[in-house]
């Protein structure tokens, strides 16, 4: 058992305890001889500390319950010997996946098994026979990469987490997703479950025939009692089971008692999806497999509104479409204030409410032409406003991202919004008058929310501003929840369509079921877990829906004065911990930037979402006490390279970045600071000193002894190069340049005038590259001017939660150019991180100071400026081909579409692969603790494509971080944009140029 200082021998601070319920008499126990026996269990891979507890106390749902501790299993015999603990201590168990159920039921006062982190292997596919067998960790992605890729295979349920959640979790909550239009739920596809029950009994169930449950029962045991039992159930309950479980496509609330009827096989398995953990413990899955079509074609329809689109829903399924995905105008409104996928958003038709309709086909020509029938008979209704076909699968991509980020889109609005009524279904051909009425009854409550979802199935999703806070709040809560569950069941609805019930809808369940058939719920729940110890309080026998909550009357977050000013979250940081909504984006095994050092380690703490969930559970204090002086929090941050990924990639924006910076400016005035702080957050004034006698620092860094004791007392890792100073640097340069007769001067008269900010990297150690910056400015006709004073933005510095100096070094900034900036005059930031820090940082820190939020405004990249407000610049043309890295900053909060249009421009044939973050991240990579992360990193893409590239293949990236991990892991020496035009201008002129 784990501590917060990771001994195995150390207990908790105090013992823990656990009960059933508080209002119950129930079994209790303590928690330290429990982690004892499970360590011994499963060794290495238990954790009860505070840090751990808190993380898991939530999942992306409204509730909140603290686990006893948390197991992560490596095989199904460790998952044996845990529960076995867990039973001989009495504790309750709940198995969790990837953690994102929107219902509450991953999360108890219970020992979590996470099969996420070691049990999440494909371990076969049968390609004859459409199956494949996977452990319950296995990440929905991982399993339809691998059968499409080799097979033409697919599972076909695909929520919009498929890249984060597993197959445990799905199987758990019977998910559904786009797909399931093709292929149905999860239920419909599974074949077989390995499962344990909670007092040790393991075996495979699925399909039994007569003869088969027959034998079973004859053989007596605890397994032929749960056989007799559940036929008994499937008995008596068959009238009400055959009455309340119609046709529904979405059916996905209570238990699958249907599955037991003689006419679908007496499915144990498929009646066991959905159970949410209640009843057993999921080992492996074997899984159906469907056909993927070779080609897909996406149609979008716009209509007047939501409602419309709806209404338009069987005259679409008629077409058999592979999905039909609906999404109301507030959505895209939402994601466009937020300016999420501006570029994404861009490709969408004009209107206020869309379907999404996938068609599939063996060949691309056969699926275009049935989307073209398609759109021919749809427009010619007046409600549609237009109908666009993509043909392209990565423009498709573009336009499913929009429909996949509109939860974390809608769920941090003005207000916030919260789950709880986001999962109804209905029958396909009552849905628009469904979400008619359903408008209605929010505008009633006042509430407001957004629609969206699976429409073909009738599946309707919506967060809403619901009061979670107050006592006049909860009430309305709870009369708002019981009045749609009514409205639902009127139109012969579902209240959970794939996300389950667990505690949000568990209550609720009578209004759809009847009282005789949650009886038959309850028994059927009995017959696996007899002593209530499996996920207690969820879906049977459910906590009220509105206690337990993560926010309730109790929340008082702690008052907090920050450096930063938070101006998107009310200037509060206690709402901005809030901004994460659960759905685990950033534990992607791959693709985008954030969250790098997850994509290492594979632990919750190093996720984006398990540093949100701590910093929010700082701010309560039950868990995690001390505040900023919280080893918890430090722990969880210290791995965070901040890359600012997560502001771009997590949909709703948490920044955990700022939050580092935020939190470490506070922790450091109580504790020393590590030498690396000092050696590379103050780089400005130390670049600065050596700049007198470069010559001679290059020597001393150079010579073997003094550079392996200068790392070791800046605490730089001994594999690391330390870079080397310029022989001269950009102020010199320059003034020889300007000294002398200069080349490529603007042209007489220019009126256009520019300010080139000389940052720390490219003033002392790369001044070519602000060189070859001002030569291309120049060029395109530019007058360029130049701070006389010496400015930095203090980009180091943030990182190592200097935040008082950083203000101070933008104070200055903001003093020295006020006359530019109030002048208008665009600045030109060489190094990407430093023009981040203008746009993002600057009006943060100093969101008062109104020229601070106009010099934000005014910064740009060489190539946003070139690309975006130089209309009559052409640049010479330059052969070959460019492999090209945005730094992460970039990605994050500039972009790299000018980047990579300029070198289009040139001619240049340009690769840009989804590289992430390079893992140097400033001085991140240097230090010596984090030198095999910052590696690690640096190997999932970006240093493995550099070594694949062509020798004559320009490397381009503008980060100086990203070309020292590039040089230092390869060798290959990579170039600024700024040098690549250089270069194309030198070979159009015959080699002018200003001197380096």
């Amino acid at each position: 058992m784990s501590t917060p200082t990771g001994s195995p021998a150390e207990p908790p601070p105090a013992p823990l305890r656990w009960t059933r319920d508080p209002r119950e008499a129930g079994w209790s126990g303590s928690a330290v001889a429990l982690g004892r026996d499970l360590e011994a269990a499963v060794p290495g891979g238990v954790r009860f500390d505070a840090g751990h507890r808190a993380m898991y106390a939530v999942d992306a749902s409204n509730y909140r319950q603290v686990p006893i501790g948390v197991v992560f299993p490596r095989s199904a015999e460790q998952v044996e010997a845990a529960v076995a603990v867990c039973r001989h201590h009495g504790a309750p168990v709940l198995g969790r996946g990837g953690g994102t159920s929107l219902a509450g039921q991953c999360c108890n006062h219970a020992v979590v098994f996470d099969f996420s982190r070691h049990m999440g292997r494909v371990l076969e596919i049968d390609p004859a026979a459409r199956r494949a067998r996977v452990e319950p960790g296995c990440v929905l992605d991982t399993l339809r990469d691998r059968a499409v890729r080799d097979h033409g295979l697919t599972f076909a349920p695909d929520p919009a987490t498929h890249s984060q959640c597993t197959l445990g979790g799905m199987i758990g909550n019977n998910s559904c997703g786009p797909h399931s239009v093709m292929g149905g739920r999860t239920a419909d596809n599974v074949e077989s479950l390995e499962i344990l029950t909670y007092d040790g009994l393991r075996m495979t169930v699925g399909a039994t025939s007569e003869e088969e449950l027959e034998a079973l029962i004859a053989g007596g045991g605890r397994r032929g009692e749960i056989y007799r039992r559940l036929r008994a159930l499937r008995d008596r309950y068959e009238p009400e089971i055959r009455q309340r479980f119609g046709d529904l496509p979405r059916l996905v609330a209570g238990y699958n008692l249907k599955d037991l009827l003689p006419e679908r096989g007496f499915h144990v398995a498929r009646a066991l999806v959905g159970s949410e953990s209640t009843c057993v413990t999921v080992l492996a899955a074997t899984l159906r497999l469907v056909p993927w079509p070779a080609a897909r074609v996406l149609l979008a329809v716009s209509y007047e509104d939501v409602y419309l689109a709806a209404d338009h829903v069987p005259e679409v399924m008629a077409e058999r479409p592979m999905a039909c995905e609906g999404m109301d105008g507030r959505i895209v409104a939402v994601q466009r204030e937020k300016k999420l996928h501006p570029e994404d958003l861009a490709l969408l038709p004009d209107g206020d409410g869309w379907l999404l309709v996938e068609l599939g086909a063996d060949a691309e020509e056969e699926a275009a032409a049935r989307a073209e029938r398609l759109a021919a008979r749809l427009r010619v209704s007046p409600h549609v406003v237009s109908a666009k076909i993509y043909r392209d699968p990565a423009v498709q991509q573009k336009v499913w991202t929009i429909r996949e980020s509109a939860l974390g889109a809608a769920a941090r609005q003005e207000r916030d919004t919260w789950p709880g009524w986001e999962d109804s279904a209905v029958p396909p051909h009552r849905l628009g008058d469904y979400l008619r009425d359903l408008r209605r009854l929010l505008d009633s409550h006042g509430l407001h929310g957004a629609f969206y979802g699976h429409f073909g199935e009738g599946c309707v999703h919506t967060h809403n501003d619901f009061d979670l806070r107050t006592t006049a709040g909860l009430a309305g809560f709870r009369a708002f929840m019981e009045e749609a569950a009514d409205l639902c069941v009127s139109y012969g609805g579902s209240l959970s369509g794939e996300h389950g019930d667990g505690q949000a809808r568990g209550e609720l369940l009578p209004r759809q079921f009847g009282d005789a058939l949650c009886r038959a719920f309850r028994e059927f729940k009995g017959i696996w877990d007899p002593d209530g110890r499996m996920n207690p309080g969820k879906l049977v026998d459910p906590y009220p829906l509105d206690t337990q909550l993560r926010l309730g009357t109790g929340y008082q977050p702690k008052p907090a004065q920050t450096w930063y000013d938070f101006p998107d979250d009310d200037r509060s940081f206690a709402r901005a911990t809030l901004r994460c909504v659960g759905v685990g984006k950033c534990r992607r095994e791959d693709g985008g930037t954030m969250c790098p050092s997850y994509q290492v380690t594979h632990e919750e703490r190093h996720s984006t979402r398990g540093r949100a969930h701590l910093l929010h559970e700082m701010m309560t204090g039950e868990l995690v006490g001390e505040m900023w002086r919280s080893e918890e929090v430090k722990e969880a941050l210290d791995l965070c390279l901040a890359c600012k990924g997560c502001k771009r990639d997590c949909p709703a924006g948490v920044d955990v970045a700022s939050y580092k910076a935020e939190f470490l400016a506070h922790y450091y005035r109580h504790a020393r600071r590590p030498r690396s702080a000092y050696a590379m957050g103050l780089v400005h004034w130390w670049a600065r000193a050596g700049a007198r006698a470069p010559a001679l620092a290059n020597r001393l860094a150079a010579s073997p002894p003094l550079a392996a004791a200068a790392k070791a007392l800046a605490g730089v890792a001994p594999e690391r190069e330390l870079p080397a100073l310029a022989r001269r640097d950009f102020r010199r340069l320059l003034r020889a340049h300007r000294s002398g007769n200069g080349t490529a001067a603007a042209p007489a008269g220019a009126a256009r005038r520019v300010v080139l900010f000389p940052d720390t990297f490219n003033t002392f150690f790369h001044p070519e590259v602000a060189m070859a910056t001002l030569d291309t400015l120049e060029r395109a006709g530019w007058k360029v001017a130049v701070p006389q004073k010496v400015l930095c933005c203090g980009r180091p510095l943030y990182d190592h939660g200097f935040l008082g100096r950083a203000e101070k070094l933008l104070v200055r900034v903001l003093d020295t150019l006020a006359p530019e900036i109030d002048a208008g005059v665009p600045m030109v930031v060489p190094e990407p991180s430093c023009c981040a820090v203008f746009r993002d940082e600057l009006p943060n820190l100093l969101s008062a100071d109104p020229r601070a939020h106009r010099l934000a405004a005014q910064t740009f990249t060489l190539a946003e400026l070139l690309a975006d407000h130089t209309p009559d610049w052409r640049p010479p043309p330059l052969a070959g081909r460019a492999l090209f890295h945005g730094h992460c900053h970039q990605k994050s909060v500039i972009g790299q579409r000018a980047d990579l249009e300029v070198l289009s421009r040139l001619g240049l044939e340009v690769a840009a692969p989804e590289t992430g973050c390079c893992g140097m991240a400033g001085s991140f990579g240097f230090e010596k603790e984090k030198y095999d992360v910052s590696m690690a990193c640096g190997e999932r893409v970006l240093l493995p494509a550099v070594r694949r590239a062509a020798a004559g293949t320009l490397l381009v990236t503008d980060g100086f971080s990203c070309r020292e991990q590039v040089r230092q892991a390869t060798g290959r020496e990579p170039l600024h944009l700024a040098e690549v035009l250089h270069r194309a201008y030198r070979e159009g002129d015959g080699g002018a140029g200003p001197a380096a």
